[in-house]
């Protein structure tokens, strides 16, 4: 008689330690935001690629959450840090201050606002916010670029507003 026993499956890291771009500067502002909001201190000791492995949602993990459910505090706490992050950016790029707001239904539906001064430079609805992750570190930083890169162009057309 032979006893069959369940070996878990070995699911590889999401994120490679050695992957450049953990060396940038959104994925250091990332980890610092992340960190910061850690009332506990869990991710001091944790690496880059660790703090930041929560985001990356291979096809394999998004499967495995529910299509309709509700945000806990914690994907909310992410997608805070998420956005604190490019407010930063945005900061550190054109020294006006930026304030990121965001608002969610318990459902998770709602929206996130970025100003500077009186000007909105991020203005994105939220939904499904329980599944919310990218698919690559890379493709995070794109979108985080990508905001940015709006963010401060809107910046640059209405200097005025922005500083008010």
């Amino acid at each position: 008689m032979t006893i069959e026993t369940l070996e878990a499956p070995t699911t590889e890291p999401a994120i490679d330690p050695s992957d450049p771009v953990l060396d940038t500067g959104f994925a250091t502002e990332m980890v610092r935001q992340v960190r910061a909001i850690d009332p506990y201190g869990t991710y001091d000791d944790l690496s880059a690629a660790e703090v930041l492995e929560p985001y990356v949602l291979t096809k394999e993990k998004k499967r495995e959450i529910p299509i309709v459910g509700d945000p806990d505090e914690i994907v909310i706490a992410r997608i805070q840090a998420f956005y604190n992050a490019i407010a930063v950016m945005i900061e550190q790029e054109c020294r006006l201050r930026a304030v990121p707001l965001l608002h969610l239904t318990h459902e998770g539906f709602g929206r996130v606002l970025i100003t500077v001064g009186k000007l909105v430079v991020v203005d994105r609805s939220l939904r499904d916010v329980h599944r919310f992750g990218f698919a690559s570190l890379s493709r995070m930083k794109d979108e985080g670029d990508k905001l940015l890169s709006v963010a401060l162009e809107l910046i640059g057309e209405h200097s005025r507003v922005a500083g008010l």
